[in-house]
């Protein structure tokens, strides 16, 4: 959940690794650090706080060398502290570490060492990490074995990053279930935890697999597996614009993000539907396949899992096949009823997701192909994988997830139609009407944006408050999770998602005048229309502060609230595309109105990479 950055080559690597940093922040940090070859020495910088905590530090005592590695630490083992902070040093100071991930196995190899008198000064399994390479080395190994020995030895996951004055122009990194990429450049060759960070320095990268350790000099790359045998390097071009990591203008990454969804959904729907069919090429799964198919469990977690329920609504009402919706935290730890042949659909953003990648790992086990609707390519999830959506969203980094999750949504569209046609369960009418539908998406979301400043009025009014309840019914009730996350996430308020239906069984013991009661009411022509009305009702006769998100024209709520968003008419299967969008901006001018560090929220990270 935190970020590495590392590089070796002919130039000062100090600003280099400070930049590398600063685009980590998204992924959550509470301290951070780096260590650099200097004037032959390992010397380490570490700070608690932001980064300019770090900075200052280095102001204060400036480092260079062309050779180092730097970290943005989350606290997994151990209190946010300079003396848990990494890097990590050992061997008297010869060594420096960084690492990702959790050594489950470290209290273990801590006894070890201690009973040789090895000292520790940090709380962290980091530091035994190191320590257990340093000991590796006292048999007389050269740092790589000493490294392939240490891993050997420890359990759990990891992406690391190593330097020693045993190798003073030798980078090494590794990894095991956390994300870590290779990069080379015109000045040197890189590791990060993803391609952002390093994005102005480099034209191609190799995403390390699970188990391969590389060593990089300033004259090229070379990689093994823990094994010891040597691997075929797989550069990738990197295809990503600088200014998908700049904010262009915007007072924050969220808000770009929140205006990128016309475009994104735009690209999506050119990439994907043409001549008014819908084409999936990295899908991979044949016709006779998809028409025998009959089950389907998606897995997931935290905002992709609001959207794996969307998906499963979608396929349920539009194909035969039945459909199961499990986070992967629990997944992973049942005994889900999974016969060979159950077609196991995960949701990602950033492909790294641990419970994630676990639940896919045992459903592989029990001879499951798997589905993944992704953004990142060459991530885990997409390297798991049978088949294929990617959600092509661009880099979010923003934590609290906006853009991805209506690709998502859009996606779970696509692959619905896709199915249906294939069995013969779709007509040709019904198509054509519902990508009638799916063309009108961004333009109506361009219209909630415009719509921005009466969304912030609302906020600014009700964001005071210590709780607040999200309602919705059908399609729309993920949509009430969904933004009550985002509430959550954002501005801290704390915020419940609830089906409506389920109101009586419990939340409305918590409605009174100074609860604000967010409504999706834009289901217009039917039973559950009505039935959304009544529970409106029902809040207003309980003094609830009403919020409701109608669709334009609807006059039904006149006389019930006063603050209502109003949004354009869009068929009710598809409204979750925009109704979110303008759940998405009342989160963050609530959020704006409380203070919050909207980018970058406490104790948060982007991709949860260890559990």
């Amino acid at each position: 959940m935190c970020g590495i950055v590392g590089m070796v080559g002919d130039r000062d690597a100090v600003p280099v690794l400070i930049e590398g940093l600063k685009r980590l922040e998204y992924r959550g940090y509470d301290s951070a650090g780096l260590a650099v070859l200097h004037e032959n020495d390992v010397a380490l910088r570490r700070a608690v706080g932001r980064l300019s905590a770090l900075e200052s530090e280095l102001a204060a005592h400036p480092l260079s060398g062309s050779i180092g590695i730097g970290h943005t630490r989350w606290a997994t083992h151990g209190e946010a502290s300079v003396r848990n902070c990494h890097p990590h040093a050992a061997a008297e100071g010869r060594l420096a570490l960084v690492h990702n991930g959790i050594i489950e196995n470290y209290q273990e190899l801590k006894k070890d060492l201690t009973a040789k008198g090895i000292l520790f000064s940090s709380d962290t399994d980091t530091e035994v990490l190191a320590a257990t390479i340093a000991d590796c080395q006292q048999d007389g190994a050269d740092l790589l074995e000493a490294l392939r020995c240490a891993l050997s030895k420890a359990r759990g996951a990891y992406a690391l990053g190593l330097l020693s004055l045993d190798a003073p122009e030798t980078l090494y990194a590794a990894r095991l279930g956390s994300p870590l990429i290779v990069g080379k450049g015109s000045s040197g060759y890189f590791i990060a935890s993803d391609v952002p960070a390093i994005l102005p320095q480099v034209d191609e990268v190799i995403y390390l697999e699970d188990g391969e350790i590389a060593r990089l000099t300033p004259a090229g790359v070379e990689i093994w597996n823990l094994a010891g045998e040597a691997q075929v390097l797989k550069w990738v071009k990197v295809e990503m614009e600088e200014s998908a990591v700049d904010a262009g203008g915007f007072e924050t990454f969220m808000l770009k993000e929140i205006h990128e969804q016309t475009r994104v959904l735009r690209g999506l729907m050119e990439r994907y539907v043409m001549d008014g069919q819908i084409v999936l090429p990295e899908l991979n799964m044949s016709v006779g396949h998809i028409r025998t198919l009959q089950r389907m469990m998606i897995v997931s977690c935290g905002t992709a899992y609001y959207a794996a329920m969307y998906g499963r609504l979608l396929i349920e009402n539009y194909t035969s096949i039945a459909v199961e919706t499990d986070l992967g935290s629990e997944f992973r730890y049942r005994s889900p009823k999974i016969q060979p042949g159950t077609l196991v659909a995960t949701v990602s953003q950033s492909g790294e997701t641990a419970d994630t990648l676990a639940s896919v790992q045992m459903a592989k086990g029990a001879g499951c192909p798997i589905l993944t609707i992704c953004n990142v390519f060459g991530s885990s999830l997409v390297r798991e994988s049978d088949h294929l959506i990617y959600t092509h969203a661009g880099p979010e980094i923003g934590v609290a997830s906006t853009k991805a999750f209506t690709a998502q949504l859009m996606c779970f569209v696509f692959l619905t139609l896709y199915l249906a046609e294939a069995r013969g369960e779709l007509t040709a009418e019904t198509r054509e009407e519902l990508l009638a539908e799916l063309q009108r998406i961004p333009t109506a979301i361009h219209r909630v944006l415009e719509n921005k400043e009466h969304i912030r009025k609302i906020a600014e009014q009700h964001h005071d408050g210590p709780s607040s309840l999200y309602l919705g019914r059908r399609y729309n009730y993920p949509m009430a999770l969904e933004g009550a996350l985002k509430n959550k996430e954002i501005s801290y308020q704390h915020a419940e998602g609830y089906a409506a239906g389920e109101m009586k069984h419990g939340p409305i013991a918590l409605i009174n005048e100074s609860l604000p009661v967010i409504c999706i009411c834009t289901e217009t022509e039917d039973e559950v229309a009505e039935k959304m009305i009544s529970n409106v009702r029902e809040v207003q006769a309980r003094s609830g502060r009403i919020i409701a998100i109608a669709t334009e024209g609807d006059t039904r709520l006149d006389d019930i609230t006063e603050d209502i968003i109003f949004v354009p008419r869009i068929c009710e299967c598809m409204s979750p595309l925009v109704n979110v969008v303008a759940l998405q901006l009342l989160a963050y001018y609530a959020a704006q109105a409380r203070g919050t560090d909207i980018d970058k929220p406490r104790n948060l990270a982007k991709s949860v990479t260890v559990e």
